[in-house]
């Protein structure tokens, strides 16, 4: 790719989304086909089809649409797998993946999910938005308390950068954190091992009781805490698309590509804000090259799949938390003015984003759908009284 096609900064945009969604919840990806006794080897090759399966989908997409569109795999739904499937061959778990990816392709076909979304105001979206995205601000803070050097010079050259540089802040933090990290001997390399595996083949086996104790409440998971969020927080950044196609394709894809160990493929949220940011690119209508590039960068982490955890754990946890939450300040900020902005809807905003934030888990769906039912019930609450 050319630098003057695809500005430095939107190319770090790119990685940064691709390395936050990896850093942020692999390892729970990991635990899940644990939990479902694949060995490590099988492992390796789901993160394999995973990151192609991701790195494909968001590379088409954004380029059909011209918009940054990314895509994910499902972490709410991952940590359901993992503290469910306990007791499942892998081949029933493959069978889970099937069930519950035909129920979303299902979804898109029908246009109940479109018609959900065109019915959610757009300051309870912002508010939602807002809600998942304030623990990663929270941590770029948070970890000064046990790693002030690191912490405290990625701050410094973020805050120092915005003031003169603005483009340039987290170009700025990512150098920093890191020379500050490898002088501290906190990048740890002596067993990093770069490895391909080939995603392996497992024929499902259909179990209708897994399907109803495990596969429905994975697909309400994913369909309530991940594909919600992603078009919510596309629509908090200007951009709108047609959301049953987009169900129809990264559903589809995914059931495709479930005997290999690709349990879902959404449409991402938080690392969506990232290339969805103006840090991405000063024009909107340019944005999609972020995705593109992280589409790339996922192809890249598919194609080292064997070597994602080793990666992961050559990297200080502190120094990834701290560059993803100053790499969404602007989009937390940007979500809050919009979902505070109407003074009608803002008693019903500011529930959506207390609730969200809350990280409440009911029923097994996350606090993200449940911060639009409460602010929805606000919402339709206080509209009726001011009718009255």
């Amino acid at each position: 790719m050319r630098t003057h096609v695809f500005p430095f900064t939107t190319l770090l945009a790119g990685f940064v989304a691709v390395l936050v969604g990896y850093a942020s919840s692999a390892a729970i990806i990991w635990q899940a086909a644990a939990a479902a006794g694949a060995s490590a080897t099988q492992i390796a090759g789901w993160m394999t089809a995973l990151g192609l399966g991701m790195g494909v989908s968001t590379i088409a997409l954004s380029l059909w649409y011209r918009m940054p569109i990314l895509t994910a795999w499902s972490t709410p739904g991952a940590a359901l797998l993992a503290t469910s499937l306990q007791g499942l061959t892998l081949a029933e778990a493959i069978g889970v993946f099937i069930f519950a990816n035909a129920l979303i392709v299902l979804c898109g076909v029908t246009g109940l999910f479109a018609r959900l979304m065109k019915i959610i105001p757009h300051t309870l979206a912002a508010a939602m938005l807002a809600g998942i995205l304030l623990r990663f601000g929270l941590q770029a803070f948070h970890n000064v308390e046990g790693h002030f050097v690191l912490c405290g010079s990625m701050l410094l050259a973020w805050l120092v950068c915005k003031a003169l540089a603005p483009r340039y802040a987290i170009v700025a933090t990512l150098i920093i954190g890191a020379l500050v990290a490898w002088l501290s001997g906190d990048i740890v390399t002596a067993k990093l091992d770069v490895a391909f595996v080939v995603p392996e083949f497992t024929r499902p086996v259909f179990n209708w009781t897994s399907f109803i104790s495990i596969g429905i409440p994975f697909f309400l998971a994913t369909m309530a805490s991940q594909n919600a969020p992603g078009f919510a927080t596309m629509q908090a950044a200007g951009y709108r698309a047609a959301v049953s196609p987009l169900i129809i394709f990264t559903g589809g894809l995914a059931l495709l590509f479930s005997p290999f160990g690709v349990f879902s493929i959404c449409i991402a949220a938080i690392t969506a804000a990232i290339c969805q940011s103006p840090d991405a690119h000063p024009d909107a209508a340019q944005r999609w090259k972020a995705a593109v590039a992280a589409g790339v960068f996922y192809l890249l982490a598919g194609v080292f799949g064997g070597s994602i955890t080793a990666l992961l754990a050559a990297l200080p946890l502190s120094w990834i938390q701290t560059l993803a939450g100053l790499a969404l300040l602007g989009t937390i900020g940007g979500s809050l003015f919009q979902a505070l902005s109407q003074e009608k809807e803002r008693d019903a905003a500011i529930v959506t984003f207390l609730v969200t934030a809350s990280g409440v888990t009911l029923l097994g769906v996350g606090s993200a759908f449940w911060g639009l039912v409460a602010g929805g019930v606000c919402y339709a609450a206080l509209s009726l009284a001011r009718r009255a």
